[in-house]
């Protein structure tokens, strides 16, 4: 058998391990298109780990997401089947959270920062 007839022959198989009707099925699920969606919460708290003021980050918004993904994490293992995607879904938005919510405590109740800001002149014609 010589390399391509081996490479094809291995393409092929993972193929039908990858696109059987079992996982073509689970695709087609809210199991699957639920946490997909939801991923969105934590790739936004990720952007703004690095992007967002720390000035403007929402307390108790992002107490509450904090929250609710711990609630949500137990709860993604409690249903049947498993839900692992919504798991991992809810572990990366914890983690997202809480350094926000680092950020928040360091901004408001750990630095000192000067809270005047500079008044702008109006030019006068």
């Amino acid at each position: 058998m010589s390399t391509s007839q081996a490479s094809s022959t291995v393409s092929r198989k993972l193929a039908q391990q990858i696109f059987n009707k079992q996982n073509l099925k689970y695709l087609l699920t809210t199991h699957f298109w639920g946490p997909v969606s939801n991923f969105g919460i934590p790739v936004a708290a990720i952007v703004d780990l690095k992007n967002k003021p720390a000035d403007t980050i929402s307390g108790p918004m992002t107490l509450a997401l904090t929250v609710y993904s711990a609630i949500f994490m137990k709860y993604s293992l409690a249903i049947t089947p498993k839900n692992y995607l919504l798991l991992g879904c809810h572990i990366i938005n914890e983690v997202a959270q809480l350094g926000q919510g680092a950020r928040f405590i360091n901004y408001h109740y750990l630095t000192k920062h000067d809270d005047t800001k500079p008044i702008k002149k109006e030019k006068t014609a």
